[in-house]
């Protein structure tokens, strides 16, 4: 059955079957040549390093190099054009949409998160793998190959042709603005983190320097610019990622598979987890750990008199240094200690809540970290503490899984990428492609994360002091919560427990931790800059579009002419560019958990909508209204309650109660059943959807 409506009609593509197979040829020809240029300007930087260029100007390079190249496509790809701005002209191959995805979707979070959470949390970072890729069956089987066919431009655009009118489109932009945004900030965090480093500038400097590289990519071309900077730039973190797990391998295993080497690695770390738990010193630093929480478990116990006597006391110290004539130095170090006192007892209740969680967390075995091995936390034949504590942490593992695959099916701006290829066909094909592609990367992560817990554990730990490695001191300076490093027991020795490390500089430091040249340290940062910059790319471009085509135009003002639709969203995208740095500026938290957030708030808001919009004709646009309200509200309120970071920003003192056990990482494991079980009865309690509505129902799912 054909669709009448001819706004919701899917767009043919200009090229026939030998015209694409011409721009394919070509497409092969330039990315072949690209790829040779960047192997060889590697192969450069490397004979320069090794003629004696110093590592600030080697860094500098391996960032303006890269982003130079992408401005360049940027600029040639600029456009008025709606169907190229918003959707390439719909001619993008299947393999090429597949890389332009994968770069889409191996953001900051999986480039530079990835192996850090499998470093820190061992099999419970598989979770992340899991449900990542089998996302992606999902889009392949219930979602991608119905939204090429309906052919519009936006999610949006779909909710509101199949739900009849534009108040789930309002809701589907308010759901899409909210995901993206949280996305959005944690991959221009890792672009600051990655800048800062390379270039030396502070973090913040390092944001805005980013933001530049980011809005070149997208703010001329909209979509046909991005994808193909992200088809490059996959090649570039493709490069950079393999590369030094390969050598790092070899120097472990001598073989150039990290995979095949994972197996004899993994139980190297079992072995040095059992010797580093039953080391004399390990226990001594676990005990100073412990009792520095009883510390402040005391302090807490009467905050007035505890605060009164740690400001006095710092006051008496500035007093006594300047009665004897002490150096400025140390007069000034006594004053900032005065200064970091809380200023009232609200405020050293939670400073000192933090110091202590934080204390407990280092006394811990292994640094706080779970045996690589164990596969869930607490003993299912231990007491009742020990198989409560196995049960929850089962039930989260299963639980973010979730969240993650319906997550991944239901992202705005992944999703967007399958409307630009040529055909429904080409559509299923691209998604196989991604899958291909992100496999690749997902594949060598486990590998990695034990390969670098081989070196710290064999390597790193039992080093004195004054002879650490470069790099912790290089780290350090970035940002002193991705590493502290310090002498607890005064042994001179370096202990695990002493060291902690974030899991957002795991990828980036690998070459420096296992003492390969610095030209591979600027080979993975400039592929964690690809990852970052090509997912805020296309995030960006989703949150502009979003406020340009489906509110402005679809809304405001329908007549508005192509160019003018197209210099607005220029204009949003800045705006929203601007204001996702000032924000990340702020280093508002870890880069995996604001990943996770924009998951559960995808997952709960679009999934069932879109599901249900393609397989149930029933559904009309009250229940959908009423589904993505309820299961979006639901997420947002268990995240806002039970997540600290969040709770802490809004002031929220109620005591945190998880349902089930199940942490905020996973809220929208309630917001999906919630979204799909009041879009079921609010469709059945209200009239059904129109005809115009059913047609396209017909029509998007025919062969």
């Amino acid at each position: 059955m054909a669709i009448r409506t001819r706004t919701f009609a899917p767009a043919r593509s200009r090229f026939t079957p030998l015209h694409g197979a011409a721009f394919s040829r070509r497409l092969h020809w330039i990315y072949l040549a690209f790829g040779i240029a960047f192997l060889a300007f590697v192969s450069v930087m490397a004979l320069l390093e090794h003629l004696g260029l110093s590592r600030r100007w080697i860094g500098f390079l391996f960032l303006v190099g890269p982003i130079v190249f992408y401005a360049g496509i940027g600029i040639l790809s600029r456009t008025t054009d709606p169907a190229e701005y918003y959707v390439a002209g719909r001619r993008v191959p299947a393999l090429y949409n597949g890389m332009a995805t994968g770069a889409d979707w191996m953001s900051a979070a999986s480039f530079i998160g990835m192996a850090g959470t499998l470093y820190l949390g061992g099999y419970g970072g598989l979770a992340y793998i899991l449900g990542w890729t089998g996302g992606f069956v999902l889009v392949a089987l219930l979602i991608a190959p119905y939204l090429r066919k309906f052919g519009q431009y936006t999610i949006p655009d779909f909710l509101a042709a199949r739900y009849d009118g534009n108040l789930t489109r309002v809701i589907g932009v308010v759901a899409a603005i909210a995901c993206s945004f949280l996305y959005v900030v944690a991959q221009i965090y890792g672009v600051g983190l990655i800048t800062s480093r390379i270039t030396g500038v502070a973090f913040e400097v390092g944001v805005f320097l980013g933001l530049g590289g980011i809005l070149v990519c997208s703010f001329l071309g909209g979509m046909r610019a991005v994808t193909w900077t992200q088809v490059a730039q996959y090649i570039v973190l493709l490069v950079a990622y393999l590369v030094p797990v390969a050598w790092l391998s070899i120097k472990q295993h001598a073989t150039p598979v990290p995979q095949a080497t994972y197996g004899y690695q993994l139980q190297k770390v079992i072995a040095s987890e059992k010797r580093l738990q039953a080391d004399p010193a390990e226990q001594q630093v676990i005990a100073i750990f412990k009792a520095r929480a009883a510390g402040d478990d005391a302090r807490l116990a009467d905050i007035p008199s505890a605060l009164a006597a740690e400001r006095s006391a710092a006051a008496r110290r500035i007093a006594e240094l300047k009665a004897v004539n002490a150096p400025q130095g140390d007069i000034q170090a006594a004053e900032r200690l005065l200064a970091r006192v809380p200023r009232d007892a609200d405020a050293a209740r939670d400073a000192w809540t933090r110091e202590r969680d934080a204390n407990l967390e280092r006394a811990r075995p292994l640094g706080g970290m779970p045996p690589h091995a164990q596969q869930f936390a607490g003993d299912p034949q231990g007491d009742a503490a020990a198989r409560k504590l196995f049960d929850d942490s089962r039930h989260n593992f299963i639980a973010l899984v979730f969240c993650l695959m319906v997550g991944t099916a239901s992202l705005p701006h992944v999703l967007t990428r399958f409307y630009t290829t040529p055909s429904v066909a080409q559509a299923r094909v691209s998604v196989a492609w991604s899958l291909f592609f992100i496999l690749l990367l997902y594949l060598t992560a486990p590998a990695l994360a034990v390969l670098i817990k081989v070196e710290v554990f064999d390597t790193l730990v039992g080093t004195r002091f004054d002879q650490l490695p470069a790099w912790i001191n290089n780290w350090a300076h970035v940002d002193s919560s991705l590493l502290q490093v310090a002498d607890v027991n005064h042994d001179g020795i370096l202990q695990l427990g002493e060291i902690k490390i974030g899991g957002d500089i795991v990828v980036l430091a690998t070459p420096e931790i296992a003492g390969l040249p610095y030209v591979i340290s600027g080979l993975v940062a400039a592929g964690g800059l690809a990852a970052a910059l090509s997912t805020a790319d296309g995030l960006l471009l989703t949150i502009a579009n979003a406020l340009s085509h489906d509110l402005w135009f679809r809304i405001v003002d329908p007549a508005a002419p192509a160019t003018r639709r197209v210099t607005v969203s220029k204009v949003l995208l800045l705006m929203v560019a601007l204001g996702a740095a000032y924000v990340t500026a702020q280093k508002p938290g870890d880069i995996l958990l604001l990943v996770s957030a924009a998951f559960s708030i995808a997952a709960s808001a679009f999934f069932p909508a879109l599901v249900l919009g393609v397989f149930w004709k029933r559904a009309n646009k009250w229940g959908a209204a009423a589904g993505m309200v309820a299961g979006l509200g639901l997420t947002l309120y268990y995240v806002l309650v039970n997540q600290p970071g969040v709770r802490e920003t809004f002031g929220i003192g109620s005591p945190i109660q998880l349902w089930w056990g199940i942490q905020p990482i996973a809220a929208g494991l309630f917001g999906v059943p919630v979204g799909f079980a009041v879009l079921v009865v609010v469709s059945l309690l209200t009239p059904a959807p129109s005809r115009a509505a059913l047609e396209m129902v017909d029509d998007v799912r025919l062969p």
